[in-house]
C-alpha cells in the first residue's frame, strides 16, 4: 500500500492551527455525465495523490470534457504564498505553487485548459469578484487542492449561515448542471455536508468525544454542524484514511452527530460519484488503496464509568472497480472479484497502535491491515489494541451475519464488506 511519510501528516495537522479565524456555527466510472437537475459528479481524492495516477487523473479530465475540458483550479485551503517560506522553488506549498503544479498535471493528463482561481488568505476579495464569477461559469469542471479544509469555509462562504459567496455559488452552479468537481484531501473533505470534520485524532477522540469547533489543538475531535459546500449527501466523509488510522475519530464523530455512514477514503484513491447531492447517489472506486464504508445503523454505543464504548459497527473496505449503491445500500464487486473462500488461519491478533498514532512507531495501515488478514483467513474473529494507555482501547474485528470477503488473485481478499467492528476501554 502507498504510505505517506509520518511527518507530512503531522505538518498537515499542524496546519489547522494557521487559521486564526472565529468558527461559525448555527453512478460507476465511466458513466455518462448526469443531465441537469439529476446530481452532479465528484471525484473524491483521499490525499496524496501520486503524479503519476492516471487512473484518478484521467477520470477527472474526461468528466470535464478530455481535449476539451476547462478546469478551474482552487487552492485556497494552502497558506498563501507570504506565509510560505519556500515560496517559488520546489519546495513550495501554498496557495500559488500548488496552482501551478496541479495545472501541470491536469494539462499533462490532456485537459485542454486550466485556470487558477488566486483566491487565498491574503486576496479573499477573488471570492466577490465579478470577473472570476463570470468565468468561472465557462468553466467544465473544477480541482480542490489540500491544506485545511477549515479555510475553504472561511474564504467561500459567510456569516453564521455558511451563506454562498457569488464564487461559491457559481461553483455550485456548474455543479449542478454536470460540471465534474474533484478533490484531494481537505478540497475532498470539504465537499460534505452537515457535521463535517475538522480535526482529531482516533484515540483523543475516543477518550473525549466530539465538539462542535474548530480547535488549536489537532487532536481534538472537532467538528462544523453547519458542515461544509454539502455536494456530497451519503453520509460523513473522512481523509487519509487507513494510512492515518481515523477509523476510531470516524465511529466517534458518527456516534455522536447521529450520522448512520461513514465514507473514508484512503491516501491515492478515489471515491467517485455520480448523481451526487441526490438521495440515490451511485459511487464507484478507483485507484490504489481503498474507500472505507462504516454502517452505524446498527451500532449501540454506550457509556459505563465514564468510559465510552460501542458494538454493531459494520465496516465494508471497497476497491479499484467496486461500486456501492448508496440508496440501496448494496455493494457490487469489481468484474475481476469473486468470492473468497479462505483456506488458511492464523490472522496476526493483539496488534498495538491499531490507530497508528502520532505517539508511536509511525507503523501505518495497522487496523487496515489486520482487517484485511482476517478476511483473507479461516479465523472468524481478531482484536488489537491502541497505543495509548489509561485507558487503553481495544478493537475488535468479527465476521459476523452478512460478511462477504471478495478476491482478485484467488488468496487474499480484495475487498470486503460488513466486517462486524466493536471499542471498548480496557485498563
Amino acid at each position: 500500500m502507498t504510505t505517506s511519510p509520518r511527518g507530512a501528516r503531522l505538518a498537515a495537522l499542524l496546519a489547522g492551527t494557521a487559521v486564526a479565524v472565529p468558527l461559525l456555527l448555527a453512478g460507476p466510472a465511466g458513466a455518462t455525465q448526469p443531465e441537469a437537475g439529476d446530481g452532479g459528479q465528484l471525484v473524491l481524492v483521499g490525499g496524496s495523490l501520486a503524479d503519476d495516477n492516471a487512473e484518478v487523473y484521467g477520470e477527472i479530465v474526461e468528466r470535464a470534457g478530455g481535449a476539451d475540458a476547462r478546469i478551474g483550479i482552487i487552492t485556497a485551503a494552502a497558506v498563501p504564498a507570504s506565509q510560505d517560506p519556500d515560496a517559488g522553488t520546489e519546495d513550495g506549498n501554498n496557495s500559488v505553487d500548488n496552482g501551478t503544479y496541479y495545472a501541470d498535471l491536469l494539462e499533462g493528463f490532456g485537459a485542454g485548459e486550466t485556470t487558477w482561481i488566486p483566491l487565498d488568505l491574503d486576496h479573499p476579495e477573488v471570492a466577490h469578484d465579478p470577473a472570476v464569477v463570470e468565468q468561472v461559469g465557462e468553466l467544465t469542471g473544477f480541482f480542490f487542492g489540500g491544506g485545511d479544509q477549515y479555510r475553504y469555509v472561511t474564504l467561500m462562504t459567510e456569516g453564521p449561515e455558511q451563506e454562498d459567496t457569488p464564487l461559491l455559488a457559481a461553483v455550485r452552479d456548474r455543479f449542478e448542471d454536470g460540471a465534474v468537481v474533484a478533490g484531494t484531501s481537505a478540497g475532498m473533505q470539504i465537499m460534505a455536508g452537515a457535521n463535517m470534520v475538522t480535526g482529531g485524532e482516533s484515540w483523543e477522540a475516543l477518550a473525549a468525544g466530539s465538539a462542535p469547533g474548530y480547535f488549536d489543538d489537532p487532536t481534538e475531535l472537532g467538528y462544523l454542524p453547519r458542515g461544509g459546500f454539502g455536494f456530497f449527501a451519503s453520509g460523513l466523509l473522512d481523509t487519509h484514511f487507513g494510512a492515518w488510522g481515523r477509523q476510531g475519530r470516524a465511529i466517534r464523530l458518527a456516534s455522536d452527530t447521529g450520522e448512520e455512514r461513514v465514507f473514508g477514503v484512503d491516501p491515492n484513491t478515489a471515491l467517485v460519484v455520480d448523481h451526487a447531492g441526490t438521495d440515490h447517489e451511485q459511487l464507484s472506486v478507483l485507484g490504489e488503496n481503498g474507500v472505507n464504508l462504516l454502517d452505524l445503523r446498527d451500532a449501540r454505543p454506550r457509556t459505563s464509568r465514564g468510559e465510552w464504548s460501542i458494538r454493531g459497527v459494520r465496516w465494508s473496505w471497497l476497491t479499484d472497480g467496486d461500486r456501492y449503491d448508496a440508496a440501496r445500500r448494496d455493494v457490487t464487486p469489481s468484474a475481476a472479484a469473486r468470492e473468497l473462500r479462505p483456506t488458511v488461519r492464523g490472522t496476526d491478533a493483539r496488534r498495538t497502535d491499531v490507530f497508528s498514532s502520532l505517539a508511536g512507531d509511525g507503523t501505518e495501515f495497522v487496523l487496515s491491515d489486520l482487517a484485511r488478514a482476517l478476511a483473507s483467513s479461516k479465523d472468524r474473529r481478531t482484536t488489537g489494541t491502541t497505543f495509548e494507555t489509561d485507558p487503553r482501547f481495544q478493537v475488535g474485528l468479527v465476521e459476523g451475519p452478512g460478511f462477504r470477503a471478495y478476491t482478485t488473485d484467488g488468496s487474499q481478499a480484495s475487498s470486503y464488506e460488513s466486517l462486524r467492528v466493536s471499542v471498548r476501554a480496557t485498563r
